[in-house]
């Protein structure tokens, strides 16, 4: 397995505690502001230097020696705070005049505080009676794609992988996200609309962590992929089921409970970082 810090300069002092803690036999420079670590192990001692890596603002990833975007069928995005900057339930709400209720729930839920199912819930009733309408104005005036997504996605397509968003937002956006950039698949929670207003429910199941990972599980099976062959991006705990399921697991400007168990931490650069990762 290979270590590579990105984004700048390693300092001499943090490159030798990396060494010794991963056990890394080589320090091979690659530009641009790339550093890897061959055969370095992922362990408690470099989770402890985690916090001085992202004190440099360097990204770091774990990864196979000459891994190549093309070794993979599958890539899963998460949508809220990964594919896209924004979290479409507080945008929702700041249109009710609820945002800073509903933002404070969707925190404590990305960062595992909460049970998502419940935080759900929570939100949802705090928009019934929204305008259904409002869900066209968000999409249309404040989703924005994170750096870096349309470029990766356009990497992962022209390489041959399958593409899925795996989402607990609502099929309003993932949909028009799905045929906007030609994912093959997406799933997500359905918002239950009477008499033109939402209702504060949700049509069906709660699409929450397990049924995210389940679904990648079996887009991946029928597929005839190995769990080596899927990516999985995310940002929060409702993720982490996800990524466990995927062979790379890409913590996006993530929660720190998502990142200390993802392959990849982008942190500082965009989605497309990845793809200085992967040979």
């Amino acid at each position: 397995m290979n270590l590579i810090i990105h984004g700048g300069a390693l300092p001499t002092y943090l490159l030798d505690r990396l060494v010794a803690a991963t056990g890394a036999t080589a320090t091979i420079p690659r530009p641009p502001q790339l550093v890897c670590l061959s055969k370095a192990t992922r362990n408690a001692a470099f989770d402890a230097l985690i916090p001085l890596i992202e004190a440099e603002k360097l990204d770091w990833a774990f990864v196979e020696e000459g891994q190549r975007l093309s070794d993979f069928g599958l890539i899963a995005f998460d949508m809220d705070s990964t594919l896209i900057t924004i979290e479409c339930i507080d945008e929702l709400a700041d249109f009710a005049g609820r945002k800073h209720e509903v933002a404070a729930i969707t925190e404590a839920a990305m960062r595992g505080d909460l049970d998502y199912r419940d935080s759900l819930r929570q939100r949802l009733a705090l928009l019934a009676g929204l305008d259904a309408r409002i869900l066209a104005q968000v999409f249309e005036e404040r989703l924005h794609f994170s750096p870096g997504a349309r470029e990766l996605l356009a990497a992962a397509q022209a390489a041959g992988l399958r593409t899925a968003i795996l989402s607990g937002g609502f099929t309003y956006f993932t949909e028009r996200l799905r045929i906007e950039l030609g994912f093959d698949f997406s799933t997500s929670n359905e918002l239950e609309i009477s008499g033109g207003k939402l209702t504060g429910h949700v049509a069906g199941d709660i699409v929450d962590a397990a049924a995210k990972a389940h679904h990648l599980a079996r887009l991946r099976d029928e597929l005839g992929l190995k769990k080596a062959q899927v990516i999985a991006i995310g940002d929060g705990a409702n993720d982490l089921l996800m990524m466990a399921e995927a062979g790379l697991s890409v913590a996006y400007r993530a929660k720190p409970a998502t990142r200390a168990k993802a392959s990849v931490a982008l942190n500082f650069c965009g989605l497309d970082g990845l793809l200085n990762l992967l040979s």
